[in-house]
């Protein structure tokens, strides 16, 4: 099956968006993790900052990345002609 420039662009861009995504969701799991011991040395909130980032830190930036990846697929989607919505 061959594909078309624009079915090219649409796949170009949702893997770039999704590399993006996941780049910060490795910095947050795993950098965060790795300095751990180092962030601990601060408090946010009464809490040690190593402690608060995974348990709550992190969890609200996986939320984020969410909506931004339903927020910009749906606007890519509705720019390349292949929205759900009509």
């Amino acid at each position: 099956m061959k594909l078309t420039e624009q079915q090219r662009a649409y796949w170009r861009r949702t893997l770039l968006l999704t590399i993006a995504l996941l780049s910060v969701w490795f910095l947050v799991t795993f950098g965060a993790g790795y300095f751990a011991d180092e962030l601990n040395r601060y408090s946010f909130l009464g809490f040690p900052l190593g402690f608060y980032i995974f348990a709550q830190g992190s969890l609200l930036t996986y939320l984020v990345i969410i909506g931004i990846y339903v927020h910009a697929m749906n606007r890519l989607d509705r720019c390349h002609g292949v929205s759900e919505r009509r």
